[in-house]
């Protein structure tokens, strides 16, 4: 079983923002699976279903995205998931917009809900997706830039980062994290 989460900021307010990058891709995964991601547990929606003979559950963590690992950890607890079969998608400033890279483990860097995930899970070992969304020009307006809506140009490359994204979640279950790490990366 897989554990698939998307970080982001409960929505609508939040919607169409950089920093719900996860939350943009698991809506894909959900409409491209046919798995709704609309029950509630664990302060999360979640859809349970099948991707490539692989059981998922599909999470969107709704604690707002700095205390996510709250969540992710009731999930992992309650389903008895392997940290190897936990991947979260979110989003990246450290990499240029529409960039996606895909990673077996590493550090949270500076972004605070990747943060919350390490030490709720107590471990840097679990798979993540990352969506680049780039740096404001200025750098003390951070948090407006991750929270604040997205020009129309932009959004149609994070569109296309998105569909990536999700279709990196689909070949990381039929063939492994380094098949997607090629094709991907």
């Amino acid at each position: 079983m897989y554990l698939i989460v998307g970080l982001g900021n409960p929505e609508p307010e939040y919607s169409n923002t950089r920093h719900n990058m996860g939350f943009d891709v698991i809506n894909k995964i959900s409409k491209i699976s046919n798995i709704k991601v609309s029950k509630k547990k664990f302060d999360a929606f979640y859809g349970v279903g099948e991707i490539n003979s692989n059981k998922v559950i599909l999470v969107k963590p709704q604690t707002f995205m700095n205390l996510s690992g709250e969540s992710i950890i009731k999930f992992k607890k309650f389903y008895k998931i392997q940290n190897k079969n936990i991947i979260v998608i979110y989003d990246d400033m450290d990499l240029s917009v529409g960039t996606i890279r895909i990673k077996a483990k590493g550090s949270a860097g500076t972004h605070n809900g990747m943060k919350s995930v390490v030490e709720n899970l107590k471990t840097e070992e679990f798979l993540r997706v990352r969506v680049g969304i780039g740096v404001p020009e200025n750098k003390e307006d951070t948090i407006n830039y991750v929270i604040g809506k997205i020009p129309k140009r932009e959004m149609e490359i994070l569109e296309k980062a998105q569909e990536k994204a999700a279709q990196s979640i689909f070949e990381i279950l039929e063939n492994g994290i380094d098949s997607a790490m090629n094709k991907f990366n």
